[in-house]
């Protein structure tokens, strides 16, 4: 499979997105500038963390305007499959490819550490293989991931099984309590009603190499590539 990492000013993820999906999984990957308009025929556009325009005005908000993501837009719409983590889930949520919004966490400060989130969600890329009772320890990483909806859309998202995600305990709580952000419902990812777009806060590529004590993350990755090979 051939994967485009998007690369805006200020991203500072993308290296580690590329090297889970070139060095560990294999998998051809491209660089793709914001300025790029062609997406070099991949199979996949990743939109990793960072700080896109060093978050000015509100995180995502001016990403949106860069001119490869009307062609990430228009890939989206045709089906294929973008997964955006942390600055990429709120720059998917800015430029509407999600439902919903990223707020500053209810704390009002940045929050970097490990968390626990349990997979949710049907029929979808990350989680598919998952083990549904199985929580995974992902580091998060931000000061705006405070997700927030209307109510009629989080009524949607649950009735259509789009959240993908769900802050919890080490043994798969879900309360308040384990909530690091203050998300409405400890949301911590969810999907496009196709199911062809993903965004989460936490990031797996910081879990997905032994050298770093942790490979849950891997185990997403892993899922979206089987579920992307057996969709082609």
């Amino acid at each position: 499979m051939k994967f485009g990492v998007i690369i805006f000013p200020g991203s500072n993820c993308d290296h580690d997105m590329i090297y889970v999906m070139r060095n560990i999984l294999g998998q051809e990957v491209v660089q793709l500038w914001h300025k790029d308009t062609d997406l070099q025929n991949v199979d996949g556009i990743l939109l990793p963390g960072g700080f896109a325009y060093g978050d000015y005005l509100r995180s995502g908000a001016l990403a949106k305007f860069s001119p490869v993501m009307n062609k990430v837009t228009a890939f989206a719409d045709s089906g294929g499959f973008v997964f955006g983590v942390c600055n990429g889930f709120q720059i998917l949520c800015e430029a509407n490819l999600l439902p919903g919004v990223l707020l500053h966490n209810s704390s009002q400060k940045f929050i970097c550490r490990n968390t626990y989130i349990l997979p949710d969600g049907k029929d979808t890329y990350p989680t598919y293989f998952l083990d549904r009772q199985r929580a995974l320890k992902i580091p998060v990483a931000h000061g705006e991931g405070r997700y927030f909806a209307d109510e009629q859309t989080l009524t949607e998202l649950n009735k259509n099984e789009q959240i993908i995600f769900r802050y919890c305990s080490e043994d798969g709580k879900i309360s308040d309590e384990f909530n690091p952000n203050g998300s409405l419902e400890n949301i911590a990812g969810i999907c496009n009603s196709t199911r062809n777009v993903y965004g989460m806060m936490p990031h797996p590529e910081r879990a997905a190499d032994e050298n770093l004590g942790n490979t849950d993350g891997l185990l997403i990755f892993e899922s979206i590539l089987k579920m992307m090979k057996q969709r082609h």
